[in-house]
C-alpha cells in the first residue's frame, strides 16, 4: 500500500519551526528598528511590530524580560533589541521573542525618567499646593536611609550638632539593588504611623544605576501620600531624582537636609539673647516712663490735698441721703392712702352681699318663670281643644253617623264606578261595623253616558 505524499499544516509548521531553531543567525540576533502598535497586556507581556522602511517584523516580549526594562516602550520609538526568531505554530508565522530592549540614542534611564516624571506632573503630584510645610521645632525626626554609610553618619552628626533636643528615630532601609523599593516604601509607611515630625527620606551619591529606586513610581507615591512632611536627600547636589519633585522639600545633599529639618542651636541661642536685651531695654524704658509718671503724681495737687478731692462728694451723698429719705417717706403715705382705698373698695365688694343680691334677682326670675309657663300652658290648652274640635267635625265619622257609607276595594277607596266590575267584592265601612257585598250591576249616571 502506497504511503500518503501529503503533510499536515501543523507538521509542516513544526518543520519549518526546527528550521529557524537550529539556524545559529537566528538563536541571538540584535536588530535596530521603530516600534508600532505597541500593546501591553495586563500580564506584563509587551506583543509589537519592528519595522523599518522596507520590511515589518512582529514580536514579543514576556513579561519575566519585560520587567528589566526601565522606560515604556510607544510606538514610533527606535529601539534596540536582541532576541532570536522563531516561528508560533499557532498563526504559522515568524516573531522576533526579545530579551532585551533599549532606547537607540538616548539612554533607558533618562527615558525612563523622563517619561515617569512627566506623568507625574500631569496626575499633580508636583504641584506646590501639595507641599507641607515643615514644623519650626521637631520634637521627633524621623531618618529613613542605610543602617550605616556615610550619609547616616553626616545626617546624625548634623542633627544632633545643631538641635540636641530632637529625638532621632533611623527607619534602616534597604536603598540601594533589588528589594530597595519596596524597602524604601515600607520604611515611609512605618514612619507615618509614629508620631514624627518630619522624615528625611535619601541616600548619599553614586551612579544612576545606584540611585535608581529613588526614580520609581511606588517610591514618588509613597512620598506623596505621607502624612509627615518629607525632605528628600539623594545623591549628590546635582544629582535629581523623580523623590526631589515628589517631596515637600529637597536638599542638595543629606548633611544639607538635616540642616533644614531642624534649627541651628547656636542660632536660635544668639535670637534669645537678642529678644532678651530687647526686652530688657523695652522693660527699662517702660519703668522710667512709669517712674516718671509716679513722681509727677505724686507732686500733683490732688496728692497733696487728698481730703480736698472727696469733699464735694460727701455733701452730695449728704444731699442725696436726704432726699432718698422724704422720697421715701412719701412713697409710704402714697401707699397707706392706696390700701385704705382699696380696703374700703373690697368692703363694698363682699362676696356674702353679692350672693344675697343674686338669691333676690333668682327668686324675681323664678316668679316670672312660673308666671309665664302658666301662661304658655293655658294658650296651648286653648289651642289643642280648638284643634279637637275641628278634628272631630271634620272626621268621616261624623259624616258616616248620616248614614253615609265607604266602599273599599283590594284595601283602596272607591271613589268611581270606573274602579269597578260586575262581580267585585266590596267592604263597606259604617258607622258601627263593616259589611260585605258583591256587586251584581254597575249603572252610571246620565253625564257619564253621554
Amino acid at each position: 500500500m502506497a504511503t500518503d505524499p501529503y503533510l499536515s499544516v501543523a507538521a509542516v509548521t513544526k518543520y519549518i519551526k526546527k528550521k529557524f531553531d537550529a539556524d545559529p543567525h537566528l538563536r541571538d540576533v540584535y536588530i535596530k528598528g521603530e516600534l508600532s502598535n505597541v500593546k501591553i497586556h495586563t500580564s506584563g507581556h509587551i506583543y509589537f511590530t519592528l519595522k523599518d522602511q522596507k520590511a515589518r517584523l512582529p514580536g514579543v516580549m514576556f513579561s519575566a524580560r519585560a520587567k528589566s526594562v526601565k522606560f515604556r516602550p510607544e510606538s514610533g520609538m527606535t529601539v534596540l533589541i536582541r532576541g532570536d526568531i522563531s516561528v508560533y505554530e499557532a498563526s504559522g508565522q515568524y516573531q522576533l521573542y526579545a530579551q532585551s530592549m533599549q532606547p537607540d540614542g538616548i539612554g533607558e534611564y533618562f527615558l525612563a525618567f523622563e517619561q515617569l516624571k512627566e506623568k507625574l506632573n500631569k496626575q499633580g503630584l508636583f504641584d506646590a499646593v501639595h507641599k507641607k510645610p515643615l514644623p519650626p521645632y521637631p520634637e521627633k525626626v524621623g531618618v529613613i536611609t542605610a543602617q550605616t554609610g556615610a550619609a547616616v553618619r553626616d545626617i546624625l552628626t548634623t542633627l544632633k550638632r545643631r538641635y540636641p533636643l530632637a529625638d532621632i528615630v533611623l527607619f534602616p532601609t534597604l536603598v540601594q539593588g533589588q528589594g530597595a523599593v519596596q524597602s524604601i516604601v515600607q520604611s515611609i509607611q512605618q514612619a507615618n504611623l509614629t508620631d514624627s515630625d518630619v522624615l528625611i527620606v535619601g541616600r548619599g551619591g553614586g551612579s544612576i544605576e545606584d540611585l535608581w529606586a529613588f526614580n520609581e513610581e511606588a517610591v514618588a507615591r509613597a512620598i506623596f501620600d505621607s502624612r509627615v512632611p518629607v525632605i528628600s536627600a539623594v545623591g549628590h547636589e546635582t544629582d535629581t531624582t523623580i523623590a526631589d519633585f515628589v517631596a515637600d522639600l529637597r536638599a542638595a545633599t543629606p548633611t544639607a537636609a538635616a540642616e533644614l529639618a531642624v534649627p541651628s542651636r547656636t542660632e536660635l541661642f544668639e535670637r534669645v539673647m537678642a529678644q532678651r536685651q530687647v526686652m530688657f531695654r523695652h522693660m527699662t524704658n517702660d519703668l522710667e516712663q512709669r517712674r516718671i509718671r509716679l513722681k509727677q503724681l505724686q507732686n500733683s495737687y490732688p496728692m497733696a490735698y487728698p481730703d480736698r478731692l472727696y469733699r464735694p462728694f460727701i455733701e452730695r451723698v449728704e444731699r442725696a441721703a436726704d432726699a432718698l429719705q422724704r422720697e421715701t417717706q412719701l412713697a409710704i403715705r402714697r401707699s397707706d392712702d392706696r390700701l385704705t382705698m382699696l380696703s374700703k373698695q373690697l368692703d363694698n365688694r363682699k362676696p356674702i352681699d353679692r350672693i344675697r343680691q343674686a338669691e333676690r334677682e333668682l327668686t324675681v326670675l323664678r316668679e316670672r318663670l312660673d308666671q309665664r309657663v302658666g301662661s304658655v300652658f293655658k294658650e296651648r290648652d286653648q289651642q289643642l281643644k280648638s284643634a279637637l274640635r275641628t278634628l272631630d267635625a271634620l272626621s268621616p265619622l261624623k259624616i258616616m253617623d248620616r248614614g253615609y257609607a265607604i266602599p273599599f276595594h283590594d284595601g283602596e277607596v272607591v271613589k268611581s264606578v270606573h274602579q269597578l266590575t260586575t262581580g267585585d267584592c266590596l267592604s263597606l265601612s259604617l258607622q258601627d261595623g263593616n259589611v260585605q257585598t258583591v256587586v251584581e250591576a254597575i249603572n252610571p249616571n246620565d253625564k257619564e253616558r253621554e
